[in-house]
């Protein structure tokens, strides 16, 4: 991601190493299709379609474990304000309260690693989010979060114009999984923008009177990470590490590559809107509506109050 202001925003999706969007039912189905074909008296009668089988098979049982990794995994939780001005950021701000609410609800533990704010809200808020949630077998954060990525959309009557007109505004929840000891080959020094600034977020006076804050831009993808609640630079410097390499591993297998090192600027990150997701209508009428799901409800106050499970926690 490139930059987070109104208009475009670019969106990560939980896209598997194959470019696909299969679910670990459908690849325990195809796993036991072939268990069922390997079982079977004449399964080796023909060895190069049987080699072939195998070799799919491998492949399955290797990307089935990547995802339950991958649910067992930290993630780190960010929203930018989009389009809509003060109103976006106000709803950046709600938002927030809305996950906030709900994580702590379901027993996740939340590490605040950078906060922009504004008059009106905050320009961007991020966290590390850990632990699991229970009633979903156990699923780690990652898991439970990562189809809440995407553009979510608030229609309602404003209360930053005098006319108070109905207005629409836009903000980007982005979750990436945050997995340690990734291997994706090193980044090149000449690679990385560094640059350090005074932190503005909580830590303290300390944290405030040093420049602690660290951004780190990618150049080659122009994705890039700030981080600046921890007392020290050193400190911020390793988290926004973390972030990034989670943030280039999504990145790489949008494009379908294995190692940082085939990243060129032909891989740059583009700005754009991606898909929208929720909408969240305060007025004429009050309903929040998932657009990939269909499902829909008009307890609103309760949705922003953190009772997201109708949309989060999905049978089968």
């Amino acid at each position: 991601m490139v930059k987070h202001d109104i208009g475009n925003i670019e969106t990560v999706s939980p896209i598997l190493t194959d470019g696909s969007m299969r679910s670990i039912e459908q690849i325990n189905q195809e796993i036991n299709d072939i268990d069922n074909q390997m079982s079977s008296g004449d399964f080796w009668s023909n060895k190069e379609i049987a080699n072939t089988v195998l070799q799919k098979y491998q492949e399955l049982k290797r990307e089935l474990g990547e995802i339950k990794k991958r649910f067992s995994s930290n993630a780190i939780l960010t929203i930018y304000a989009g389009a809509g001005g003060d109103d976006a950021e106000d709803f950046v701000r709600m938002l927030n309260e809305m996950y906030v609410s709900y994580l702590n609800k379901n027993k996740f533990k939340l590490n605040l690693l950078d906060i922009q704010e504004s008059k009106s809200g905050f320009r961007s808020i991020s966290y590390e989010v850990s632990g699991n949630h229970e009633s979903s077998g156990k699923v780690g954060a990652f898991g439970i979060l990562q189809n809440e990525s995407g553009v979510h959309r608030l229609v309602r009557l404003s209360p930053f114009n005098a006319k108070h007109t109905r207005e629409t505004s836009f903000a980007l929840v982005d979750i990436v999984p945050l997995i340690e000891n990734i291997e994706l080959g090193e980044i090149k020094p000449d690679d990385l923008e560094i640059s350090f600034s005074k932190s503005s977020g909580p830590g303290g006076q300390n944290v405030n009177k040093r420049e602690t804050a660290v951004r780190i831009t990618h150049i080659p993808t122009g994705i890039n990470v700030h981080v600046s609640t921890e007392r020290s630079q050193e400190l911020n410097r390793d988290k926004a590490m973390k972030m990034l390499y989670s943030k280039l591993m999504i990145h790489l297998e949008k494009l379908n590559l294995k190692q940082i090192n085939e990243l060129s600027l032909a891989g740059k990150v583009e700005n754009e809107w991606g898909s929208q997701i929720r909408n969240y209508v305060l007025h004429p009428y009050k309903q929040v509506k998932d657009l990939r799901t269909g499902i829909e409800t008009s307890n609103i106050d309760g949705v922003l109050s953190g009772d997201l499970d109708i949309f989060i926690v999905q049978e089968g």
